[in-house]
């Protein structure tokens, strides 16, 4: 039955606490020592969860069941009211709790669970650089567009026109969010899309002129930092895996001595979503070994084998590589702002789709997804292929770092 003040008063301590419930999932905690605890109980998300609510007699009966009801009506609109506690706390408690701040930061923990750290760690600097200083503190229903656009110009005025964008974007999905909790009645970051300069398309730095090519592995032969980094280095344009798929490869994902050496790279550090990620039906990117590449990583093997990362970092054995390390060298051997680690993946791509190779084959073989009907369908792996464009590749690379000039190779798809 609900609590009364008369029975909270007269209830004495005993060894142990003791629930003294009032309904609706709240309830006193009598504690052994006589202090009178207010909690919640709720279920969020498919989670039991408990939410402090004062102690008695600082927090009455009264004061306490108010406390509940807006609990509940939080999670009716589908907010959780512990999460909305932390952005409160967060945004600073002179701030109102349904300021821009405190609304966004209830979004990011909702969103945290479908991204990878990277990712959030991205949507949520963003807004804590580029909004939470120029809007956080008002109330999200305030906002309008006025409000907004001085931000986004701010940073268009900067060059960062693709940063806009994506700035634009997030707020929008934040009104959104606000909208279908009950605390904003519009979205008008919606009414900025077309009023930002067009989105300039990002290349990545690359050579793709074959002479080019020979020079830049002559160049890359001659560099005289560690002896990881110049395995990576070379190791590069042989795999032209992404960066990241490079940096955090692990010994146990190598099989040098089968019938068919190759590189698993898994789900985990693949550029996918978290979900898939996650998804243990995920298959990993087989990326086939050429001589070439088996030859750089037996010498490597002797220096890192025992440890779990080719390329450990070079203060830590225990991490992998920085993530800047490929870069920094090209740039040490002269070709900063020329080309990327990245950029290893659109010269291949492009020199081996000028030399007349299946081109499903080649997207396969740089982890891309078919787009459309055909992506969902088409599950061809092309791995036979795939292993003979490795090896030719690796070839044609030798052929270039010899005469720079291009050679024909192999019996083209």
């Amino acid at each position: 039955m609900p609590l009364s003040d008369t029975a909270i008063r007269n209830a004495k301590p005993g060894a142990k606490p003791v629930k003294m419930t009032d309904g609706g999932g709240m309830y006193l905690l009598l504690n052994p020592n006589g202090s009178r605890w207010w909690r919640f109980d709720y279920r969020f998300d498919g989670r039991r969860k408990t939410l402090s609510m004062g102690t008695y007699p600082d927090t009455g009966l009264k004061d306490a069941r108010e406390k509940r009801e807006e609990a509940r009506k939080l999670i009716a609109a589908g907010v959780d009211p512990g999460a909305q506690r932390k952005a409160v706390k967060a945004a600073g408690l002179n701030r109102a709790a349904n300021s821009f701040e405190v609304v966004a930061r209830e979004w990011l923990a909702l969103k945290q669970r479908e991204w990878t750290p990277g990712q959030y760690a991205k949507e949520h600097d963003r807004l804590e650089n580029h909004a939470f200083p120029w809007i956080g503190h008002q109330p999200v229903a305030d906002i309008g567009v006025a409000e907004i656009r001085p931000l986004l110009a701010h940073v268009v005025k900067r060059g960062h026109i693709e940063q806009a964008h994506r700035l634009r974007h997030q707020l929008s999905r934040v009104f959104r969010y606000a909208v279908a909790t009950e605390r904003a009645s519009r979205d008008p970051a919606a009414d900025l899309r077309d009023t930002l300069p067009a989105r300039q398309p990002k290349n990545y730095p690359t050579i793709i002129d074959p002479a080019q090519v020979g020079e830049l592995l002559r160049a890359m032969d001659g560099f005289t930092g560690t002896f990881v980094v110049d395995c990576a280095l070379k190791l590069a344009p042989l795999w032209f895996c992404r960066p990241g798929e490079i940096r955090q490869a692990e010994w146990v994902q190598f099989d040098l001595d089968g019938e068919n050496p190759a590189y698993t790279v898994p789900p985990s550090i693949r550029k996918l979503r978290k979900a898939e990620k996650e998804n243990p039906n995920t298959q990993p990117h087989i990326v086939p070994l050429s001589r070439q590449a088996v030859a750089i990583l037996r010498e490597l093997h002797q220096l890192t084998g025992r440890g779990r990362y080719l390329f450990p970092g070079a203060r830590s054995v225990s991490r992998h590589m920085s993530d800047g390390a490929v870069n920094a060298a090209l740039a040490r051997i002269g070709y900063k702002g020329i080309i990327t680690g990245h950029g290893f993946r659109h010269m291949a791509r492009t020199l081996l789709g000028e030399l007349g190779w299946n081109p499903e084959a080649l997207e396969r073989q740089l982890s891309h997804k078919e787009p459309g009907v055909s992506g969902v369908y088409n599950k061809a792996q092309h791995l036979p292929e795939r292993r003979k464009i490795m090896q030719e590749w690796a070839d044609y690379l030798d052929g270039l770092r010899a005469t720079g000039i291009m050679l024909p190779i192999g019996n083209m798809a």
